[in-house]
């Protein structure tokens, strides 16, 4: 495909003959030869040539480049634009949240997560590796147990990992490694009976994280997130390419099979429950994908208002709204029962079959992730890197016997 071409206009440079001088109070280093004066300094930022009759309302000083102070901050986790540079490196917390039928759902604030990974926890079940950086919401959870591969995808996010127990294997790395491990504790937890719950009920909020944030220092995040296009490239008339964007009437190389296809509704089934399957339907006036599950139920969480509402119904002070990330990256992963026959082992570093949905259009190719402490990282079929519209993303890990249709 053809790139933009970027143009760059080098500086003219003067030539001066080499002359002792001297620093004087101000700053200026100031020396003349012949009937030449010149002024230079970190004050000035131009030299001035006086010829014999000239003055310096006669001479044009060169205009230097300004540094825009406009330019926004983009988050890491998501390439949104921030309100500060505070904010990007701001405590990123990956919260373990469940998605059972029983007294699990609606969940509350998983409308702010900037990138959720969504993948079988045991039974056919699937649970959610939900990352936040900057939340408001007042109640987010249920906060469910650990698994492993959750804490592989979420290490690179340098996150404090909030669980409540969780596999063997999943508890011995998380508290032999270099983790910021908070498990159930209700100093910043606590239980809510939210719609009578009697399990599925252990709960945060944006303002229990920030004062656990300052009260036992957990510091800030140095996020490695997915690599993604800058907000001006985002349009849904466009198309993802090669960590670029074109015209998807008008491809730049004129090959249209470098286009992804269009894909307006995606099927993500993790196995024979239509209850835990997913359905996205493709919202063009929003740019979004609107979730439900195959059942035809919307997923719908509470959305929250920002102050601390405590242990009372979500139902009495917020409301439900259907989540519609902006991308969706569905990827096969190999996944097996674990030795205890019970939770899943998923191989989350390796490489795999991968579609990315966003735009309106699916672009196939693979996923791969080098190493724990690596991003994964999305490539089309020529094997270039395929930079993520901003915004919300699910990852969706779905088992090599499920399938990915749209």
């Amino acid at each position: 495909m053809e790139e933009a071409t970027k143009t760059t206009e080098k500086n003219k440079k003067t030539s001066v003959p080499k002359k002792k001088g001297k620093l004087g109070k101000s700053g200026i280093f100031m020396f003349s030869f012949g009937t030449i004066s010149i002024l230079g300094g970190a004050g000035l930022g131009a030299a001035a040539f006086l010829l014999p009759g000239e003055t310096l309302s006669a001479l044009e000083f060169p205009v230097l480049p300004s540094k825009d102070a406009s330019a926004p901050v983009l988050s890491d986790l998501t390439g949104l634009p921030l309100n500060s540079a505070e904010e990007k490196t701001a405590p990123a917390y990956c919260i373990q949240t469940p998605n059972g039928t029983d007294g699990a759902r609606p969940q509350a604030g998983l409308n702010q997560a900037g990138v959720v990974f969504e993948a079988i926890a045991e039974a056919g079940i699937t649970r959610f590796a939900a990352i936040y950086q900057n939340p408001t919401s007042a109640v987010i959870g249920p906060i469910r147990s650990l698994r492993l591969y959750y804490l592989q995808w979420d290490t690179p996010f340098d996150c404090a990992i909030m669980h409540a127990g969780g596999a063997d294997d999943a508890i011995e790395a998380v508290r032999g490694g270099d983790y910021k491990d908070l498990t159930e504790n209700y100093y910043y937890m606590y239980r809510g009976s939210y719609g009578g719950r009697r399990w599925n009920n252990l709960f945060t909020s944006a303002a229990n994280l920030a004062m656990i944030n300052n009260e036992w220092g957990l510091g800030g995040s140095n996020i490695n997130g997915f690599t993604r296009m800058v907000p001006s490239e985002v349009g849904k008339d466009r198309v993802v390419k090669n960590g670029f964007s074109f015209s998807a009437t008008e491809p730049a190389s004129g090959d249209t099979s470098a286009v992804p296809a269009s894909a307006t509704n995606i099927a993500i089934n993790f196995g024979g429950w239509a209850t835990f399957n997913v359905r996205y339907a493709y919202d063009s006036s929003a740019n979004n994908y609107l979730r439900s599950y195959e059942t035809g139920d919307p997923h719908e969480v509470y959305v929250c208002p920002e102050e601390n509402l405590g242990d009372v119904n979500p139902e009495d002070h917020c409301h439900l709204e259907q989540l519609a990330p902006s991308v969706v990256a569905a990827m096969f992963v190999d996944e097996r029962r674990a030795e205890d026959n019970y939770h899943e082992d998923i191989t989350a570093v390796g490489s795999g079959e991968a579609y990315v949905f966003q735009n309106g259009y699916a672009a196939h190719g693979t996923w791969r992730k080098d190493s724990v402490s690596s991003q994964i990282r999305f490539y089309d079929e020529s094997g270039a890197e395929i930079a993520l519209v901003p915004g919300q993303t699910f990852v969706e890990a779905v088992p090599t016997y499920g399938n990915i249709d749209f």
